[in-house]
């Protein structure tokens, strides 16, 4: 008697955990920008207060916005900037990607690389900007040059743990079928890589805009990074928080762009993690 009472209820306790985790979560994916207009409103009701002339108010800020880009003032520094940081984003990624894999598979290139990236990482990478400036001047190339640097640590380290975390049973699975080591590299230590490698491009997605901003503040004439320095020396704070929008908007939306890329390249970690 006691368990045929008892069994009704069983069903009962196993369908609660899973309403709870059926339940819709669209709420809480919109407290960042619930957060965001909050503090917008914040910023707005007090600027209303006294305050100085270098503080301008969101709405104010939006204006300006608006005219920057119908006066053509802003575009030809975003161009600027974009031709500055995406080339040295793209070479530094690369090349720490590709050493960085080869380094967590081959033990004589990881005992040969490893000391020197590991002992130079924690080094500010701005500070080599005026050695590479002898080396190949002024111009865009020492700005690219500089960003790829930076850009190349985290991709380098993220890499090189990705590869190096690649289950053995795997790569031993695979080699006992026949396969080749250059196959193994591509069909089994590459794709267990990929979520890591990933998460060093999106750190140094935001190192290039940093180290942009850093290098556009020296012998620049033109980019975002000059404007900002040539409008707060003119008191033109208008035109700085301007460039300073456009600065985050386009790291912002760099973002968004490479999580798309990564949800597309990484949709087979999804399907056999649910």
């Amino acid at each position: 008697m006691g368990g045929r009472e008892m069994a009704p209820h069983a069903p009962q306790r196993s369908e609660a955990p899973r309403q709870s985790r059926g339940a819709p979560r669209y709420p809480y994916r919109l407290l960042p920008l619930w957060f965001f207009l909050v503090t917008l409103a914040l910023w707005q009701i007090a600027s209303r207060l006294d305050h100085p002339d270098f503080v301008l108010s969101p709405v104010e800020i939006a204006r300006h916005f608006i005219e920057a880009l119908r006066s053509g003032e802003l575009l030809p520094h975003v161009g600027a900037s974009l031709v500055r940081a995406l080339p040295g984003f793209v070479i530094g990624s690369l090349v720490g990607v590709i050493l960085g894999l080869t380094a967590g598979v081959a033990r004589s290139l990881d005992q040969l690389l490893s000391p020197v990236v590991f002992l130079t990482y924690p080094v500010p990478k701005i500070v080599f900007l005026p050695i590479v400036m002898l080396w190949v001047g002024i111009g865009d190339v020492s700005k690219i040059l500089i960003i790829a640097l930076a850009c190349f640590y985290p991709c380098f380290i993220n890499a090189y743990y990705g590869a190096r975390g690649t289950p053995t049973l795997m790569v031993w699975t695979g080699l006992n079928m026949g396969a080749r080591r250059s196959q193994i590299f591509r069909k089994v230590v590459v794709p267990s890589a990929l979520p890591l490698v990933f998460a060093g491009l999106r750190v140094s997605l935001a190192l290039s805009f940093i180290l942009l901003f850093s290098t556009e503040m020296i012998n620049a004439r033109s980019g975002l990074g000059f404007l900002i320095r040539q409008s707060e020396s003119s008191l033109r704070f208008d035109l700085m928080y301007v460039a300073i929008v456009a600065v985050a908007m386009l790291g912002y939306a760099s973002d968004q762009l490479l999580l798309l890329v990564r949800r597309h390249v990484l949709a087979w970690q999804e399907t056999t993690s649910r």
